[in-house]
C-alpha cells in the first residue's frame, strides 16, 4: 500500500443558484448532509502514462456507518460506465526489511490521516478502460453515505524507458567532520540498485552486496554508457566508472579512473569528483574537483545528512585519451562551481555557481539538523558555459534561475533542449526540506514553480528520453524517500505528482532515480568485480603495513586473478615481495606494471630501487629519470636518483637532486642526512654540518643524523659537541632497537674516553 502526504482537495460538486435565498437553503442542506468523503490520491486532474500500473486510490470517509463503497467510473466521451464495489481496505505500512532496522531509525508509521484512509486499486480490466478515456471516478459510502469525485486522464505520451535508482537503508552514522558517510559502514553492503518499468508492479534488482560505496550515477543520452562513483582502494573517493551497458554488464577495473589524477590538484589535497555527469555521447564526463565540502551527518534518519561544496572548479575527463583537465571559464577558485550537467547536444554545460567560502568557518557551531542556520550560507546561481571540446568559454547566468535571493541547484536539461528543471531552496543543495522544483526556459526567462511539488523535499529529478515525463524524489509521504512522476507538456506545464508504488521496502529509501534510454528488459544484472578487487586491494595494503608480507602477497594474487592487468596491483605486489627481500620477483611485477602503464612513475621508482639493490646502478638511474619525467614533484624519487648518481660518482648531480628533494619536501630528513654525507665526502664540511644540524631539527628522533653530526664535529675538534650528539644518537638508536647503529656510536664514544 502507498504512503502519501495528504494535500486535501475538496472534490465537491458545486450547484449554481441564482438567488440568495436559494444559496442559503443549499448551505443549510449541506450542514445537515453526511460529512464529505475526501479523495486524497490521485489528485484532481492527475495525468497517468499509458504504460503505468494501476494506482491505489486513497480516500477518507467521516461517515461512521459506511462499511462498503461504490466506485463509479464515468467517461467523458460517452463510453459505458464501470461500477465496482470496494471494501475500502485500510491503508497499511508495506513490507519491512528487518536488516535495516537500527536504534537510529524507526519503523514507518501511518500518520493520522493515513490511518484514516481507505484504499481501492482498479482491477486490470477497469484500469485498461480507464486509460482509454478521460475518467471521472466517484466514490460513495454505503449505505447512503456521502460521495466525492476526482477526474484523471491518460496522456498519449508513454514513459517509454525504465528508471534506474538506488535503494538505500536509512541508518545514520556518527558525524565525522568533512566526511560524507550517511550510513554506518556495516550497512554499505545493504545498498541495492534497481530498475523499474512503471508498467510493472515491482522493480528488478540489478546490483547488491557491494563491499564498497557506489553512489551518484548518470547515463549517456543514447543509453549505451553507465557512469557511477565507486569508492576505490585506500579510501580513494574520487574513483569513477564509465562502463558499456549490456543486459548482463560488468564494471571492471579497466572501466574505472580516479579524479585524483587531475594534474591541477594541489599537493596533498584529495578530491571526490563531486556529482560527476557523463556526456550525452559517453565520450566525456564533467565534475567538481579541488572541492571543499560542508558535510553534516545527523542521527535523525528523516534528514540524516547535509552536504554541498563551498569551493571547487569544474573539470572534464576524456574517455578516449584518459586526460583530466579544468574547464576554462568554470575554473575560477574565487567561486564554487558544481552540479555540472550537459545540454542534450553536448555543446554546453549548465552548472551552479556561488562565491567560494570556507566550509567550516572558525568559531562557527556545527549544524544540528538540515536547514539549521548554522549551516554555511551559500546560494548558488545557474550558469551556462560552452564546452567547446574542453576549451570552455565565458559563463553566463541563466535568467530566472540566478540572482533571485534563493539557492538554485541540481539543473537538468530537457531532451529537446528547451527547458531546465532545477531545485530552489533557501540554502545549499540536495535533500533540502524546503526544496521545490522550478522550470525555466533553457535560454533564461521567467521560472515557474511546478505543480507537482510535494510539501517536503523535491529533488533528484530526471527527464524521460521523450521529455514528457519527469521522475523525482520526495519525503512528503514518508521519511523513507519515495519517487514520483509528473507529465510535462510542450509548453513546460506539469501535472500533479503520481506515486511509483512498491519501489522498495517501507523502511528503505529511494534516491537518485534516473531514466535510462533502453528497452525495459535491456538491463538484467550489473556485476562489479572492481568492487571485490578494491576490497582485496585494501586488505593487502593493510597486511603489508603491518609487515605481514606473506599474507599480503596472497591477497594481491587474488586481486590480480580478478584484474590481471592492473598496474597498481602489480606495483604493490612487487613492494610486498621486496619486503620479504625477494627483489628478483619484485622486479618482474614492477616491469609488468610499467608495460601496462608506461608513465606509472611509482613503478619506475620502485623498479629503480630494485635494480639498484642488484648493483645495476646505470639501469636504476634510467628508471628514476623516467619516474621524474612523469612526476617531477616526487621528493622520494629525487632522493633515490641522488643516491644512485652518488654511487656512480656523479657527485654534483647527486647534490643538486638532494637539494631539489628538500625543496619539494622540507621535512624529508633522509635527504638532509644523505646530502650531508656527500658534502663531507667532497670536503665541504661546514655545509655537511649544516645539513645534519637541519636533519636533527626536522626530526629530533632521527638517530643517524646525530651519529653523522657527531663525526663531523669530532673531525673539527669539537669534542664536547660531538659527544653530546653521539649520546643523543645512542639513546635514540637503543630505544628504536637499531643495534648496529647503537654499537657504532658506542665505539665512537669509547674512543674519546
Amino acid at each position: 500500500m502507498p504512503t502519501l502526504d495528504f494535500r486535501l482537495g475538496y472534490n465537491q460538486q458545486h450547484v449554481k443558484l441564482g438567488a440568495w435565498s436559494a444559496l442559503l437553503v443549499a448551505q443549510l442542506a449541506a450542514a445537515q448532509s453526511p460529512p464529505a468523503i475526501f479523495i486524497d490520491y490521485p489528485e484532481e486532474s492527475s495525468i497517468f502514462p499509458p504504460d503505468f500500473a494501476a494506482p491505489t486510490f486513497l480516500w477518507r470517509d467521516a461517515q461512521p456507518g459506511s462499511t462498503m463503497w461504490r466506485i463509479e467510473i464515468e467517461f467523458s466521451d460517452g463510453a459505458p460506465a464501470i461500477r465496482r464495489i470496494s471494501k475500502g481496505e485500510p491503508m497499511r505500512v508495506g513490507e519491512i526489511d528487518p536488516r535495516t532496522t537500527a536504534p537510529t531509525n524507526e519503523l514507518p508509521r501511518l500518520t493520522p490521516q493515513q490511518a484514516a484512509a481507505h484504499t481501492w486499486k482498479p482491477d486490470a480490466a477497469a484500469w485498461a478502460e480507464m486509460k482509454r478515456h478521460p475518467a471521472t471516478i466517484t466514490i460513495a459510502g454505503m449505505p447512503g453515505g456521502a460521495s466525492a469525485r476526482v477526474r484523471i486522464s491518460t496522456s498519449g505520451d508513454p514513459v517509454g524507458a525504465p528508471i534506474f535508482y538506488r535503494d538505500v537503508p536509512l541508518m545514520p552514522s556518527e558525524l565525522e567532520k568533512g566526511v560524507i558517510k550517511p550510513i554506518v559502514p556495516s550497512a554499505v553492503p545493504l545498498i541495492t540498485w534497481r530498475l523499474r518499468n512503471v508498467a510493472d508492479s515491482e522493480s528488478r534488482l540489478l546490483m547488491d552486496g557491494l563491499p564498497t560505496c557506489a553512489n551518484c550515477h548518470s547515463f549517456s543520452r543514447d543509453g549505451k554508457w553507465l557512469a557511477m562513483d565507486v569508492d576505490g582502494p585506500q579510501n580513494d573517493k574520487g574513483m569513477y566508472a564509465i562502463a558499456a551497458i549490456a543486459p548482463r554488464m560488468a564494471i571492471r577495473n579497466e572501466d574505472v579512473f580516479t579524479w585524483n589524477d587531475f594534474p591541477g590538484r594541489p599537493p596533498g589535497k584529495r578530491t571526490i569528483g563531486f556529482m560527476a555527469q557523463v556526456s550525452p555521447d559517453g565520450a566525456y564526463a564533467v565534475t567538481t574537483v579541488n572541492e571543499d565540502v560542508f558535510v553534516a551527518n545527523f542521527k535523525d534518519y528523516r534528514f540524516l545528512q547535509v552536504f554541498y561544496p563551498t569551493r571547487g572548479i569544474l573539470a572534464w575527463y576524456s574517455r578516449s585519451t584518459s586526460r583530466i583537465r579544468a574547464l576554462p571559464g568554470a575554473d575560477n577558485p574565487a567561486f564554487v562551481q558544481t552540479n555540472g550537467v550537459w545540454t542534450p547536444d553536448g555543446k554546453y554545460v549548465v552548472f551552479s555557481r556561488a562565491v567560494a567560502k570556507d566550509a567550516y568557518p572558525p568559531g562557527r557551531e556545527m549544524a544540528r539538523y538540515a536547514g539549521d542556520p548554522f549551516e554555511p550560507r551559500i546560494q548558488y546561481d545557474l550558469y551556462r558555459i560552452p564546452f567547446n571540446g574542453g576549451k570552455g568559454g565565458r559563463p553566463r547566468p541563466i535568467a530566472g534561475a540566478s540572482r533571485n535571493g534563493m539557492s538554485n541547484s541540481f539543473p537538468k536539461v530537457s531532451p529537446d533542449g528547451r527547458w531546465i528543471v532545477f531545485v530552489e531552496s533557501r540554502n545549499g543543495q540536495l535533500m533540502r526540506p524546503d526544496g521545490r522544483l522550478y522550470i525555466v526556459p533553457a535560454e533564461g526567462g521567467a521560472a515557474r514553480r511546478m505543480r507537482c511539488n510535494t510539501p517536503l523535499m523535491n529533488s533528484w529529478h530526471s527527464f524521460s528520453p521523450n521529455g514528457r515525463w519527469l521522475v523525482f524524489s520526495s519525503k512528503s509521504g514518508s521519511p523513507y524517500t519515495q519517487m514520483f512522476l509528473t507529465h510535462i507538456d510542450e509548453e513546460g506545464n506539469d501535472s500533479p505528482a503520481i506515486l511509483i508504488e512498491n519501489a522498495t521496502a517501507a523502511n528503505r529509501a529511494v534516491n537518485l532515480p534516473e531514466f535510462v534510454n533502453i528497452a525495459v528488459d535491456g538491463l538484467q544484472r550489473i556485476d562489479v568485480p572492481a568492487a571485490e578487487f578494491y576490497r582485496l586491494f585494501d586488505r593487502a595494503c593493510e597486511l603489508a603495513e603491518k609487515g605481514e608480507f606473506e599474507a599480503s602477497i596472497a591477497e594481491w594474487n587474488q586481486a590480480l586473478a580478478i584484474s590481471p592487468d592492473d598496474a597498481k596491483a602489480h606495483n604493490n605486489l612487487g613492494r610486498a615481495l621486496a619486503g620479504q627481500g625477494d627483489f628478483e620477483r619484485a622486479i618482474v611485477h614492477w616491469q609488468r606494471a610499467i608495460e601496462i602503464n608506461p608513465r606509472y612513475w611509482e613503478a619506475h621508482n620502485n623498479l629503480g630501487v630494485g635494480l639498484g639493490s642488484k648493483g645495476k646502478v646505470n639501469e636504476a638511474i634510467a628508471q628514476f629519470q623516467l619516474a621524474l619525467e612523469a612526476n617531477p614533484n616526487s621528493a622520494a624519487t629525487q632522493g633515490n636518483l641522488a643516491r644512485a648518481l652518488a654511487m656512480n660518482g656523479k657527485s654534483d648531480h647527486a647534490i643538486a637532486h638532494w637539494r631539489k628533494a628538500i625543496e619539494l619536501a622540507p621535512e624529508y630528513v633522509e635527504a638532509y642526512n644523505d646530502l650531508g654525507t656527500e658534502l663531507l665526502r667532497r670536503g665541504r664540511t661546514d655545509e655537511a654540518l649544516a645539513a645534519w644540524q637541519k636533519a636533527t631539527e626536522v626530526n629530533p628522533s632521527f638517530a643517524p643524523a646525530y651519529f653523522n653530526l657527531g663525526n663531523a664535529l669530532a673531525a673539527r675538534g669539537r669534542t664536547e659537541g660531538a659527544l653530546a650528539a653521539w649520546r643523543r644518537g645512542l639513546e635514540l638508536a637503543s630505544g628504536q632497537g637499531n643495534r648496529e647503529l647503537a654499537s657504532a656510536i658506542q665505539q665512537r664514544i669509547a674512543g674519546f674516553r
